[in-house]
């Protein structure tokens, strides 16, 4: 997007200094779920998080975790088309993949029943590999779905995907696979637009970029959608510029929490890291089957939630300069190489030869943040005073900041206290949006271009509204 930008400059021991700061310390006993946690983000909830990780994998296919990815800017070779066209769940469709797919080539196949979520008696697991099957069939059949199964949170998520899929095949029985398809792909086109965007960037960046656009979801005339897009302009196919992959739509790692509540009926919240099978989140296997995820505890549902207490909608953490300690210390079995995220973040943008975070600002020319602003550390009270400034761990950070980190120090300058909902600042809010809505007017198959007057199924919409909340409603109906 910034071809012309001189790239920024940093040293690696420069660098690794800065991740240690940005690796926040182990902490004791977590948090009580009966007190509020002051690194909580209360304008943000939990499932924002995996939700953001699952358009990821949907928009770029890569099959290793993406903690493995490579530092290598003539390999990131896009394998799936970058569109919101959920590969990631129809692999190359019923007739490539068939294993995928029930016998009639229409429903989804559904994995194991899956229990602890008493509002959702049907819970399902993702497919996996089995057995009496070949060794060939067991490698293609994970291609849809090893990326999107690195936790099991996300594996859920792409479960419910799945589910959804055969809830519409149902309710349009008779029509092709590919009719229904459409409509599936529709409604989450529009859970992103709707959604998950004004979550995370505020609904004035996306209505800035698609005036046309109703967010409250009233049906209108629309005939035609026009984005204002100035800084993503494809000359010829649609991509994913460095700057969106390797720093802006990383914001999501400063969201993550240590421990989360799957469901009401385990004795005990799941780390996202831990030696201890039966206590970790982490991907890649069979979990437990009494961990069906309650998707109350991770998104408003509506159905008047407690603010605290096991049956409360957990908040993912704030957009900050700060990671959780888990994510500083990744096992050798996720990654290579440092274990530190924040570390391997900062390297990917020095070897990407990324530009800095205030010539990007300056670019857009959006407000740029002074040095004596950029901390980092915790956005919370506590924290505020002893985070040390970005230029006290190097002079040459002046003027100088690494985009990835600008992108969460912008997003922390909206910190007033701990219970400040923080978003996405202007640069880091515009990068990602401006993508997202270009990728979405660049596909001839979206609804933005093929159908701008769609809206969701009525029977889908609650109080006006469809989003990620009325997907999963919809997906367990």
């Amino acid at each position: 997007m910034f071809r012309t930008l001189p790239a920024a400059f940093h040293t690696e021991d420069e660098l690794a200094l800065l991740a240690q700061q940005m690796n926040a310390k182990a902490e004791g006993e977590p948090t009580p779920e009966e007190e509020r946690d002051n690194e909580e983000n209360l304008g943000i909830s939990a499932g924002y998080t995996y939700l953001g990780q699952f358009i990821d994998h949907d928009l770029t296919f890569d099959p290793n975790s993406s903690l493995q990815r490579q530092n290598d800017p003539d390999g990131l070779t896009n394998f799936r088309t970058p569109r919101f066209d959920l590969d990631c769940v129809y692999g190359r469709g019923p007739d490539d993949q068939p294993y995928l797919y029930a016998d009639d080539g229409v429903h989804m196949l559904l994995g194991r029943p899956l229990t602890g979520n008493p509002a959702d008696p049907d819970s399902r697991d993702v497919p996996r590999n089995t057995p009496n099957r070949t060794r060939a069939s067991r490698r293609a059949r994970c291609w849809a779905t090893r990326a999107t199964t690195e936790n099991v949170i996300v594996s859920q998520l792409q479960a419910t995907m799945l589910r959804f899929h055969n809830r519409m095949a149902d309710l349009m029985a008779g029509l092709p696979f590919e009719r229904i398809q459409r409509e599936v792909r529709f409604h989450y086109q529009w859970t992103v637009l709707h959604d998950f965007l004004p979550t995370i960037a505020g609904e004035q960046v996306v209505l800035d970029l698609l005036p046309q656009l109703t967010l409250d979801g009233e049906r209108g005339g629309v005939t035609a959608f026009a984005p204002r897009l100035q800084f993503y302009k494809p000359k010829v196919e649609a991509f994913i510029p460095v700057e969106f992959s390797v720093a802006a739509y990383r914001f999501g790692h400063s969201m993550v929490r240590p421990i989360y509540r799957l469901n009401t009926t385990l004795p005990n919240r799941q780390e996202i890291f831990a030696s201890n099978p039966f206590l970790s989140l982490g991907g890649f296997r069979a979990f437990p089957s009494t961990w069906a995820v309650d998707w109350n505890l991770f998104f408003d549902m509506g159905n008047g939630a407690p603010e605290l207490g096991r049956e409360r909608v957990q908040p993912a953490y704030k957009i900050d300069t700060s990671l959780v300690n888990p994510l500083g210390n990744l096992p050798p079995s996720v990654v290579k190489g440092p274990a530190s995220l924040a570390e391997r973040n900062l390297r990917r943008g020095l070897r990407m030869s990324l530009p800095s975070g205030q010539a990007v600002a300056r670019a857009m020319g959006m407000p740029v943040v002074p040095d004596v602003r950029l901390r980092v550390g915790k956005a919370t009270v506590a924290d505020k005073r002893s985070n040390v400034r970005l230029t006290d761990i190097s002079p040459n950070f002046a003027d100088n900041a690494p985009l990835w980190y600008y992108i969460l120090a912008e997003a922390q300058q909206d910190f007033e206290d701990d219970s400040t909902p923080i978003r996405l600042g202007p640069v880091g809010a515009r990068l990602v949006t401006e993508v997202f809505v270009g990728l979405l007017g660049s596909d001839s198959h979206s609804y933005l271009r093929q159908e701008p007057g769609w809206r969701p199924r009525d029977e889908f919409v609650r109080n006006g509204k469809f989003g990620i909340a009325e997907l999963i409603r919809a997906a367990q109906s």
